[in-house]
């Protein structure tokens, strides 16, 4: 019997050059920006070979560059033997259709990259609708003018999620499945809600990690909870929001929450799918803002992140910052200072340093909130007992003659329900 005979496939690796416009109007210079493109170009599985930087007022509105420069781009992709170009900002369909007309290669741009990302990451059901509702509210933008050129991008970065069937429907069918998503979403939004009323009710305070993608939150998370979340050397390794009960040294329960990272010009779409889920800090009584210490670009990272923690009406909690992998050698110092912040804590979230530190400034904040009050409890009432026990932090306490004693620390609504056994 003759045997079967199996090939191997290979992924044709793309090869793509990095452009951008040097406008000094963004957070971060273009330098610092393309690098970062770089990195987001290798997480989706491509290779960038080049660069081209413009320096201009602002985007050209046909073609990105200025004529004279796309010229001069088309040399370089040519000379390079590149299969693609992806630009650092967002770009209009018929500016991806005129570049793609004089360059003949395939059109990307950031958004379309962390997309890509972020339909390669989703893995629960809330993160995989988030992500095809912000892919299908980005192509039913770009449907203008595109006509055959739907099919543009063929295999590789860019095309995940979807798949080419979804990608070529046309405007009413793309606009009837962004309603079924929405639907899906709301419930998933509802669950969401229930569970947050949950956790209010049990007043347990709620510590979220924020900061910018690749800061070390997922590391700090697992260390800080012993939890299970992937974390890797790499942009937006996680994406689904997870929470953690444990007790800290007073013995009081604390959930932990790790955000989704954020990054400089978040693609719009993606931001309103994610909305839900980046709410989440809405939620918290107090923000960890985990700071890369040893990236070079770590000062704009942080006003990135503040400027995204403002867009959420986030900016009002109490902040501490993290300034994590202090445990490198390349950290240059002094570290930025950061106005927002109540605390300023020096951490490796790997090796577990200024760990402690960090625990003990959270619940230092979190009982500064709360008033310190002495109260005794008849045996009669025993029932305001276990309601204690969940949601204040008892600094004493002791079985007297008439009832249970506590000394203990309070929010006002604690205060006023327990009002009538104040000593």
């Amino acid at each position: 019997m003759e045997k079967t005979k199996t090939y191997e496939t290979k992924e044709i690796e793309e090869r793509v050059v990095l452009i951008g416009i040097d406008n000094e109007k963004d957070l971060m210079n273009i330098d610092a920006s393309l690098d970062e493109l770089e990195e987001l170009v290798e997480t989706a599985g491509a290779k960038a070979i080049g660069r081209m930087i413009q320096k201009r007022e602002g985007i050209h509105k046909a073609h990105y560059f200025g004529k004279g420069k796309m010229e001069e781009l088309k040399a370089y992709v040519e000379e390079l033997g590149a299969t693609g170009i992806v630009c650092d900002d967002e770009l209009t369909a018929s500016q991806m259709k005129n570049m793609q007309s004089m360059l003949k290669v395939k059109i990307l741009n950031r958004t379309l990259v962390i997309l890509d990302i972020f339909a390669k990451r989703a893995s629960s059901a809330e993160g995989k609708v988030q992500v095809e509702l912000a892919q299908l509210r980005y192509k039913l933008t770009h449907l203008v003018g595109q006509g055959k050129d739907m099919s543009r991008l063929g295999g590789g970065i860019g095309t995940r999620g979807p798949g080419e069937k979804k990608l070529e429907l046309d405007r009413r069918n793309i606009s009837d499945r962004i309603a079924e998503l929405n639907k899906e979403l709301k419930y998933i939004e509802k669950h969401r809600q229930v569970m947050r009323e949950k956790r209010l009710k049990n007043s347990q305070p709620i510590v979220a990690f924020v900061g910018y993608t690749n800061a070390g939150k997922s590391t700090l998370m697992n260390t800080v909870t012993k939890a299970d979340v992937l974390a890797m050397d790499k942009l937006f390794a996680t994406l689904d929001t997870t929470t953690r009960k444990i007790e800290l040294q007073s013995g009081r329960e604390y959930l932990f929450v790790d955000t989704v990272g954020f990054i400089q010009k978040l693609p719009h779409n993606l931001i309103k799918a994610f909305r839900a889920t980046l709410e989440e800090t809405k939620y918290a009584d107090i923000l960890v803002h985990v700071v890369d210490s040893s990236n070079p670009a770590r000062e704009e990272q942080m006003n990135i992140v503040y400027k995204t923690l403002k867009d959420l009406d986030c900016l009002n909690k109490p902040i501490i910052t993290a300034y994590n992998k202090i445990d490198k050698d390349d950290i240059i110092k002094p570290l930025p200072k950061d106005d927002f912040a109540m605390h300023t804590i020096e951490i490796s979230a790997k090796k577990g340093t200024g760990l402690e530190n960090l625990l003990n400034t959270i619940e230092e904040v979190i009982k500064s909130f709360k008033k310190s009050i002495s109260i005794l409890i008849p045996y009669e009432k025993s029932n305001y007992v276990g309601m204690i026990h969940g949601r204040c932090e008892i600094v004493q306490s002791e079985n007297r003659d008439d009832g249970m004693f506590f000394e203990i620390y309070a929010d006002e609504e604690m205060e006023n329900r327990l009002k009538d056994f104040i000593i």
